[in-house]
């Protein structure tokens, strides 16, 4: 059965992890979501502790990969979290600046489990399927304080999936970037390729969620 990968931007952490929650209430897998948020100002000082070694990060970067953080690991989120949030770690990716990530995105931006993003978030995002010009957006929404939600799911339960993510407050990528724009953004300049081939339903209407063929990472 086809998969897509489901993509959506929130400005607010809270309400990002709210989808995931409801999302992994759903069924999908914690191996099949990933939360991506900015820690710029060590905004998320309270939820996560810092690691304090070079094993502790190691240890870190696993435990968000998988979403199988355990109690007090350092690194891991503190306290009312539960799924894929216990493993929420601590991460600086190049381009954008410190984040909180969990899921099966942080093993595409990490190298040899030392903690530190290889190839930047639109390049982790693009390998995932995405298009040049939506992984260069959302990298500078993440950069600009949002938080990314990323899910994997069959076309059986995708609908679902977006439904989720649209009522917990995703926003609209198209008109956030043509904001930016007005006040000077310049995306980088991606090869003319086309954009990977969207699916007609569940995600035709829909303005706040994107949705691309599954690509294996």
């Amino acid at each position: 059965m086809a998969q897509q990968t489901i993509t959506a931007l929130y400005d607010d952490y809270d309400d990002a992890s709210a989808a995931v929650a409801k999302i992994e209430a759903l069924g999908i897998p914690h191996s099949d979501i990933s939360i991506v948020g900015s820690n710029e100002g060590d905004r998320h000082a309270g939820r996560v502790t810092a690691p304090t070694s070079n094993a502790d990060r190691t240890d870190t970067t696993e435990s968000a990969a998988t979403g199988a953080g355990t109690g007090a690991t350092v690194g891991t989120v503190l306290g009312g979290a539960a799924g894929l949030l216990t493993g929420l770690g601590l991460m600086a990716i190049p381009g954008v600046g410190p984040v909180v990530a969990a899921g099966w995105l942080v093993a595409t931006l990490t190298g040899a489990g030392i903690g530190a993003a290889a190839g930047g978030l639109a390049g982790g995002l693009t390998g995932a399927g995405l298009s040049e010009t939506d992984a260069h957006t959302y990298s500078e929404g993440v950069r600009r304080g949002g938080t990314l939600v990323t899910v994997r799911a069959d076309e059986t339960r995708a609908g679902s999936v977006m439904d989720i993510l649209e009522e917990h407050g995703s926003i609209d990528l198209d008109e956030r970037a043509e904001g930016w724009r007005a006040e000077g953004w310049t995306a980088p300049q991606v090869a003319a390729a086309p954009h990977p081939p969207a699916y007609a339903n569940p995600a035709e209407g829909r303005t706040r969620v994107r949705s691309y063929p599954t690509t294996s990472v």
